[in-house]
């Protein structure tokens, strides 16, 4: 989503979003992450105003204080930002790619199920199963901190199965042109 990405060209305008649309988007990421409102508190303060910038290709980034907290593509499941996530890496389930595969998502694409699977990658155990459709943080081997974050496309119990095609579609990675703009 952000390969390419440049403020002066990409961003049509910002808008600062209504007090009854920000309950909404509360509401939705304390439902779709494991965050704590505490937490959410502390990375939102309720007094302060949440920023709405409309960018090309339907994607909206949310803005406190001009630092982007997460982001969307049209009406779909808010992503936090990588900045975000570093600070707060319990908020989305993890999972896990071999060395061979770092490459590639610093690169922007999307990760593999043999990246995920092979020895090096890791998927949650099958009674913490994550959904498809569901955002996670990508790690890499060895790797402390999250390299990227994207969306599943099959359920970790599928990825393990059928062991093909597009496992995690990428949103956002560590060095993309969003990771470059600390502020917007």
């Amino acid at each position: 989503m952000f390969k390419k990405f440049s403020p002066a060209t990409d961003i049509a305008g910002h808008t600062p979003v209504k007090t009854s649309v920000q309950r909404q988007i509360r509401a939705a990421v304390l439902s779709q992450w494991k965050i704590e409102p505490e937490t959410l508190e502390a990375v939102w303060p309720k007094k302060e105003g949440l920023v709405h910038v409309k960018c090309r290709e339907h994607v909206s980034v949310y803005t406190v204080n001009s630092e982007p907290v997460f982001f969307q593509h049209f009406d779909g499941p808010f992503y936090p930002t990588l900045r975000l996530l570093h600070k707060y890496p319990y908020i989305l389930p993890k999972v896990q790619v071999d060395r061979g595969a770092i490459r590639f998502l610093l690169a922007g694409a999307h990760m593999m199920c043999p990246g995920l699977t092979s020895q090096g990658g890791r998927l949650p155990p099958a009674e913490e199963a994550i959904p498809a459709e569901q955002v996670v943080a990508i790690h890499a081997e060895n790797k402390e901190h999250a390299v990227g974050v994207g969306l599943t496309k099959l359920s970790t119990e599928d990825m393990k199965k059928i062991n093909k095609g597009v496992a995690v579609e990428t949103a956002a990675y560590l060095g993309d042109d969003l990771w470059a703009h600390q502020k917007l």
